[in-house]
């Protein structure tokens, strides 16, 4: 059995939003979509997530969101998200916080379960605990829970750290896609016949901006070494990701095609 997942990099602000109701729902009918997974920590206002944001892309058609280091700049995420298992936070945060790393997505018709999980980098992030060591226990989870492919969202900074982590799971995840640098990279590939990978899927917001926001507020930054507001970039607008094809059976990926639209 084939299985299709599209994974999109970043929404940023209302513009990702806006882009993914506009634009997914054709995508997913016409390339015949199974599962839409996105990173949607910069949902709101273009930093953080609150529920009725989540709510309006999961509504949109997304069916698992997760997140990064922004996940908890609006107070209210850590409220609402314990009631979302779709809506993830990175697993190698402490195990204190609300809200879980890994989901299993169960498909109706299909009924293949793809195990999602979430990882924050550490490289020019905050201190946090080793991904790679945390993905070990929790891809061990995923497949004790009865997961057919497992999917890592991982949200880091430095590509070398991504690629690292892609190789490292190579044997023991279906793919592998890099987030929160906002810049869709041209390095898809299967790694041993089997595992997915791309280090950057990109963004759903204004394409003509820095990082998806407005241009002319950063340039102002750079121009005056003086902190600028960053607000989402509003024209212009693309939806960007990764579509994904997997052999069910044999548990690899087996072809992956860029998306900009």
């Amino acid at each position: 059995m084939q299985f299709r997942i599209l994974t999109l990099g970043d929404l940023i602000g209302r513009s990702g939003r806006n882009v993914v109701r506009e634009k997914l729902a054709p995508l997913v009918a016409g390339q015949s979509v199974d599962m839409v997974i996105a990173n949607g920590e910069n949902v709101s206002g273009g930093f953080g997530l609150t529920e009725t944001n989540a709510k309006a892309i999961l509504a949109a058609g997304i069916d698992v969101i997760t997140s990064g280091n922004h996940i908890w700049n609006r107070p209210e995420t850590a409220d609402f998200i314990g009631r979302y298992p779709n809506i993830l936070r990175p697993a190698n945060y402490p195990d204190t916080l609300p809200g879980k790393g890994r989901f299993i997505f169960r498909h109706s018709e299909k009924g293949v379960k793809v195990g999602v999980l979430n990882l924050l980098g550490r490289v020019f992030m905050p201190p946090m605990e080793s991904p790679f060591f945390k993905a070990d226990a929790e891809i061990s989870a995923l497949r004790e829970e009865g997961a057919d492919l497992i999917v890592v969202d991982f949200h880091a900074e430095a590509t070398a750290e991504k690629e690292a982590l892609g190789l490292y799971l190579s044997d023991k995840v279906e793919l592998v896609v890099g987030t929160h640098t906002h810049v869709q990279t041209s390095d898809e590939k299967i790694i041993a016949g089997r595992t997915g990978y791309i280090t950057d899927l990109g963004r759903c917001g204004s394409f003509f901006s820095v990082l998806g926001f407005e241009a002319q507020q950063s340039i102002r930054g750079f121009l005056t070494d003086t902190q600028q507001r960053c607000d989402p970039g509003k024209e212009d607008l693309v939806l960007e990701g990764l579509l994904a094809d997997f052999d069910v059976e044999e548990r690899r990926c087996i072809s992956l095609k860029r998306v900009r639209i």
